[in-house]
């Protein structure tokens, strides 16, 4: 099917090669004022000015849509989400509210652990019917392409259930997701004074089924003190890639262990969480193709120091932005709210907020050459925005939803 948009208000971010962003780069967002956008079999065939339509396009198809007062612009790609997870952790909320700290609630059997046995206790069709309709609540929030990790399982059983619902959602929903296999979350508490006993079983039960199944596209470890050591998670992503899996990593958000080094040298595809960076985290990251996911909303909703975006920016590091919807800390996927709370708390411009979230979001889950961006042959994963008066708008009138539809695939959620 075709389909021809008009009178666009402005189509945002066209690009005609896909590069990472960095640096003064990352605030370059380009686009064109009373635009078209022609669309065929779901992928982006051609766009340009108004005036250029006879010229680019001189047989019209029979369906047109007027976007008259409408921004449109590529959908979200977030690259860091725990989507998939069993019950809420409304309870942890109001000990945080009293002033218990995310360690001390761990102590007592809250955290990951909680959502641990949540999710031993749901079946496999309970945990696909839960994620399913967070999938759709996401997609209509904007965004198009999302990664999903494993890690509240813990055991061989249920990280493996995890994985297959992601499986499920994969092979069910017209987004693109990208599977994520994080057993390294935490220790199991009978491993917590065995801690070797573990990463056996990570290496030698878990990663053998995941690669014939295919479960997963990347391998993470929480990379923290009381967590998972630089060296053990060097050990476990490097069994992980043995089976092609690329390492995506959970990083620096308490401490600087030195996480970061090691996941350069394992030439992570991203850094995550960054909350808690040193001048030589900053500079090391800066001089790697390894690139730095900020994740903004867990710091807002744990009451944390923000991750340090300008510095990382004004470095050139290549930085992007994702939700990391959890029921933990951040239960939300609302990426619009990301976005604005990027530009809100760590100083980010508008454009660089909206490129860290759509094209370098897409190099995070390595889909650049599919989404992120209005280039002709990739796909039409789009979002129309309500009328607003500028593309600024959108960050600045945080607390409404300026979303009016939202594309995948050239069809209408």
């Amino acid at each position: 099917m075709t389909t021809l948009i008009i009178n666009i208000q402005q189509l945002i971010s066209i690009r005609v090669q896909n590069h990472l962003l960095r640096g003064k780069a990352l605030a370059e967002l380009p686009g064109i004022e009373n635009a078209f956008l022609l669309i065929e079999d779901g992928i982006i065939a051609e766009y340009g000015h108004m005036y250029e339509l006879e010229l680019k396009v001189p047989q019209l198809p029979g369906h047109i849509i007027k976007a008259d007062g409408q921004f449109v612009l590529p959908a979200w790609c977030d690259s860091h989400t725990h989507l998939v997870f069993a019950g809420s952790r409304e309870n942890e909320f109001v000990d945080k509210i009293k002033g218990l700290s995310y360690a001390e609630i761990a102590a007592k059997g809250g955290g990951i652990l909680n959502s641990a046995k949540n999710l031993n206790d749901a079946t496999e069709d309970e945990l696909f019917i839960q994620a399913w309709k967070r999938l759709i609540e996401v997609a209509k929030l904007g965004t198009g392409a999302i990664e999903i990790k494993s890690g509240y399982g813990l055991t061989v059983e249920t990280e493996l259930k995890m994985l297959r619902v992601v499986k499920r959602l994969k092979e069910k929903s017209n987004l693109l997701i990208k599977s994520t296999f994080l057993g390294a979350h935490t220790y199991p508490v009978q491993y917590k004074e065995n801690h070797q006993a573990y990463i056996d079983s990570i290496i030698n039960e878990m990663l053998p089924v995941i690669a014939v199944e295919k479960l997963a596209d990347y391998i993470d470890v929480f990379c923290e003190t009381g967590f998972f050591s630089a060296e053990e998670m060097e050990i476990i992503c490097k069994a992980g890639m043995s089976y092609g899996l690329k390492p995506k990593l959970h990083i620096n958000q308490l401490n600087s262990i030195g996480g970061i080094q090691k996941a350069i040298e394992l030439n992570a595809v991203s850094v995550d969480h960054l909350e808690t960076m040193t001048d030589k985290d900053v500079a090391d990251l800066a001089a790697s193709d390894t690139i730095g996911t900020l994740l903004p909303t867990a710091a807002f909703f744990l009451r944390m120091q923000y991750q340090p975006a300008r510095q990382l920016i004004d470095a050139n590091c290549a930085v992007a932005l994702a939700s990391d919807y959890n029921p933990g800390s951040s239960p939300s996927g609302n990426m619009n709210f990301v976005v604005a709370l990027s530009c809100i708390q760590m100083k980010m411009l508008p454009e660089e907020a909206i490129n860290a979230a759509t094209i370098n979001g897409a190099y995070a889950m390595e889909l650049e050459k599919e989404v992120g961006s209005i280039t002709v042959g990739k796909k039409a994963n789009l979002i129309f925005t309500k009328p607003i008066p500028s593309l600024t708008y959108l960050p600045y009138s945080f607390g409404n939803n300026l979303i009016d539809k939202v594309m995948i695939n050239g069809e209408f959620l």
